[in-house]
């Protein structure tokens, strides 16, 4: 028996109600506004075809959708992780998993793989997926579906699998970024229950507002939202430059743009790495997941 395979499987048949209906309620109702919805479309930009601008109705709506379901869905993962180090001991199911043959830094690493990279990973491909379905709906009740099988597929499939792969790349990115903070929280609610988020905004608060007096800059909320802001870097708008269609722009080139747009994103995120807050802030997360496993052991027995 693989214990990372049973644990990753753990996630999967305790959540995996909630993640489906996540990705399917939003998906329905976006497809019934989109098939009875009394939809007007004109296109104001002057364009030899007009399969042009149903491009760029059929990748916003594929855009918009996978975002939907990624924002959706990692805001679940969160929220989840918060209340993750108690889980286990209200009704002493710990003592099966410490059965299996693997240890406790083991058992919380493997749900935060699951929750922080894969669940992400399948909300992006969910949601390209459903985006997909959403601009077939879209089209074909504007025109026809026809217009939507006339697309040019091979600018549009590289323009957003251009933006799928940009964000999938940018994920693990975020990740080391936003992992100070997650542990932080999770180490909080370990130790004080329900009132862990709480105290630790209070703290936070409190600690800024002393240090803004000292020294004259709020150094917990300023590191904090350092943090943030570089994780979403990561995940988009690394480059510095931002993404834009202007109405003398044609759809066509906009949509072959994305690559490269994407490319020098990603080489943004990447040279962001070479900061002295990340390292900062992973030796916290570090000093922060030993503190989990302490205090796992200690309340296995407890």
């Amino acid at each position: 028996m693989n214990p990372t395979l049973t644990l990753m499987r753990r996630e999967w048949l305790q959540h995996r109600l909630g993640w489906t209906l996540l990705v399917l309620l939003p998906l329905v109702v976006a497809l019934l506004l989109a098939i009875f919805a009394d939809w007007k479309f004109e296109a104001d930009m002057d364009v030899p075809s007009g399969s042009l601008p149903l491009s760029l109705l059929a990748g916003a709506s594929i855009f918009a959708t996978t975002a939907l379901v990624f924002v959706t869905l990692a805001a679940t993962s969160l929220i989840i992780l918060s209340g993750l180090p108690r889980r286990d001991h209200g009704d002493r199911s710990i003592e099966f998993w410490l059965s299996l043959p693997t240890g406790h830094a083991h058992s919380l690493a493997v749900p935060l793989l699951v929750h922080l990279l894969l669940v992400p990973a399948a909300a992006l491909a969910l949601g390209w997926l459903g985006g997909l379905l959403l601009s077939a709906a879209l089209v074909t009740r504007l025109e026809s579906l026809g217009a939507w099988l006339a697309l040019p597929w091979l600018d549009l499939l590289a323009g957003t699998l251009a933006l799928w792969l940009r964000v999938l790349a940018g994920l693990p990115l975020a990740v080391l970024w936003l992992l100070p903070l997650l542990l932080l929280v999770m180490l909080s609610t370990a130790l004080f229950k329900r009132w862990g988020i709480v105290l630790l905004v209070v703290v936070l608060g409190l600690g800024s507002g002393a240090l803004e007096r000292l020294f004259g800059e709020p150094l917990l909320t300023a590191a904090a939202a350092t943090l943030t802001r570089n994780a979403g870097l990561a995940l988009f708008g690394a480059g510095g430059a931002g993404l834009s269609v202007h109405a003398e722009t044609q759809p066509e080139a906009a949509l072959q743009g994305l690559p490269g747009w994407a490319l020098h994103d990603f080489a943004g995120a990447l040279s962001a790495l070479a900061q002295p807050a990340l390292a900062a802030g992973l030796l916290f997360a570090a000093a922060c997941f030993a503190g989990l496993v302490l205090w796992r052991q200690r309340a296995a027995v407890g």
